[in-house]
């Protein structure tokens, strides 16, 4: 265990980029090195973040500028397309935290149906793991590059990968309804939803082909064992932050959901940033904004073959900075609650 892990931040004026500042200016074990950004050149970080209180912290800098020998770990908070060049080019000895879409799917073929984007070679995936962290923490340290998921999976995943694993629940007819706080959609918000009275509405958005259902389908596949096309839609909800998913579900195995409840209950009892909330308990996004905690309710509908349950998530954090910072402390062997808590 290293007594200082020596950071930089890509993407350092970013939601996320701010975020990620924020937690580990303060991360008793860390040192941030560099800020990187492409524009503001040599500017101070708390120009764009009055709260970051730390006056010690680097200017903004190219990235081009980074002296790798210095650095332990970058985090890529970037436009997708951008750590897949800085994965080519950084030291090996160095660690890669990614929080765009860069590194998230198995193939680059299906990166570019999705996202449009072209790379040539699949051998940066080999040294990569797509990383929540309460799945993956027992091989995290293999990996040169930590995938981070997206906001709206991390949130689906969290409950549903333990049942699919446990075949509890049918593989079919998974909906999933998620709303999102609108500082998802990053600072450039308004060229890209062009809507009226867009911060005053609820916004239905990328109907029925969501760029995070290629990921949601991938990994429920992966831990069902068998092919899963989810019905999900997202919305744009007037708040800043904070994501509720409302997931209805076809239990199998002629179980109820007071034992789905159960077993999740059990399942995550050691996984600190996990809540069960209690039976049939309505839940919001206030009791999980500005923590990098998820909550998880079971509640029962009226049809007895099917449940419902909701999963809420802060997006800037367990969505975003904290999990990084969650998989960061894995890979090097801390405390994985250090600096998050």
């Amino acid at each position: 265990m290293k007594d200082s892990i020596n950071v930089a931040i890509a993407g350092a004026t970013g939601y996320i980029g701010l975020e990620l500042i924020k937690i580990l200016a303060k991360h008793p074990k860390v040192k941030i090195r560099y800020l990187c950004a492409q524009k503001s050149l040599g500017q101070s970080i708390i120009k764009f973040e009055s709260n970051i209180k730390n006056t010690q912290l680097p200017k903004i800098t190219k990235i081009s500028k980074i002296d790798w020998r210095k650095v332990d770990v970058i985090f890529t908070a970037l436009p997708n397309g951008e750590a897949y060049k800085i994965a080519l080019v950084k030291p090996q000895n160095v660690k890669l935290i990614d929080l765009s879409a860069d590194f998230r799917l198995d193939s680059f073929n299906l990166y570019k149906k999705w996202y449009g984007i072209n790379f040539k070679s699949n051998a940066l995936l080999k040294k990569s793991i797509y990383s929540i962290t309460e799945f993956s923490r027992k091989k995290i340290r293999n990996f040169n590059i930590i995938s981070c998921p997206g906001c709206y999976p991390t949130s689906v995943q969290l409950p549903l990968l333990p049942l699919l694993e446990k075949k509890l629940i049918n593989h079919r007819n998974i909906i999933i309804d998620s709303k999102s706080g609108y500082s998802g959609a990053g600072k450039n918000i308004k060229k890209r939803f062009k809507h009226k009275n867009l911060f005053n509405s609820v916004s239905a958005y990328a109907v029925g082909y969501h760029r995070h259902m290629a990921e949601i389908d991938q990994e429920l596949s992966k831990t069902s064992k068998k092919i899963v096309n989810v019905f999900f839609t997202p919305h744009l909800i007037p708040t800043f932050r904070g994501i509720l998913s409302t997931i209805y579900l076809e239990p199998s195995k002629n179980k109820s959901a007071k034992e789905i409840y159960n077993f999740l209950k059990k399942y995550h009892k050691k996984n600190h940033f996990v809540k069960i909330a209690n039976f049939n308990e309505p839940i919001n996004t206030g009791s999980v904004i500005n923590t990098n905690f998820c909550e998880i309710s079971v509640c029962q509908s009226r049809n007895k073959k099917k449940i419902i349950i909701i999963s809420t998530i802060d997006n800037l954090l367990k969505g975003g900075s904290g999990q990084a910072v969650q998989n960061m402390n894995v890979m090097f062997n801390i405390k994985e609650s250090l600096g998050l808590v």
